[in-house]
């Protein structure tokens, strides 16, 4: 949160439409897990009227119903990321001019002797780096986050044994993963390209 509030301090008035990106982006996850929920619907009224599927008249509308959350959670997720480019474009422009403005308040002796072409390739890329962080990074991560939440919540919905079931096998994957790429991990790439 801090690093978020000295990027703000570059903003302006564009911090808003960050947060308005982060905010677009929590509705998109909500949207794009809706279908799920309509394609179980559908599958439920087939398996309650199953072997008379001319019954199942209501699944034509769920289906309908997944197709439309979907496309407002594409939309959605499309409206994010146009706040968050507008914003991080206008966060890396004023990054790049108060950096020029400090470089030019240096000795010239600092420039001759670090020389002006490292100096603006330091600038250049930690400008762009900022930019994909706000761009795309900053909000895949609260879509990822509010997926994963969203679809635990979900599991537990509509059948919670199902749920802890499922569960079950991730918690393993994380203990295995963390495992992998703990301090073995990190011995192998200190023996291989000496660094950790």
């Amino acid at each position: 949160m801090a690093v978020l509030k000295k990027l703000f301090a570059y903003a302006g008035n564009h911090k808003y439409l960050t947060m308005l990106s982060l905010f677009l982006s929590f509705i998109s996850a909500i949207l794009l897990l809706m279908p799920f929920v309509w394609i179980w619907k559908v599958v439920q009224v087939i398996l309650d009227v199953y072997p008379n599927f001319s019954l199942a008249s209501d699944a034509a509308k769920y289906g309908w119903y997944a197709l439309i959350f979907a496309a407002g959670g594409i939309l959605v997720y499309v409206m994010s990321l146009l706040c968050s480019h507008l914003s991080a474009f206008r966060i890396a422009s004023n990054m790049r001019k108060e950096a020029m403005h400090h470089v030019m308040k240096l000795p010239m002796g600092y420039l001759s002797k670090e020389g002006s072409g490292k100096i603006r390739k330091i600038i250049d890329e930690s400008a762009a780096s900022t930019e994909t962080y706000l761009a795309h990074q900053l909000p895949d991560m609260v879509q990822l986050v509010t997926t994963v939440v969203a679809a635990v919540v979900c599991l537990f919905i509509f059948n919670w044994k199902f749920g802890v079931a499922s569960l079950i096998p991730l918690a393993l994957a994380f203990v295995n993963m963390s495992k992998m790429m703990g301090k073995d991990l990190a011995d192998i790439y200190e023996r291989i390209y000496g660094c950790s």
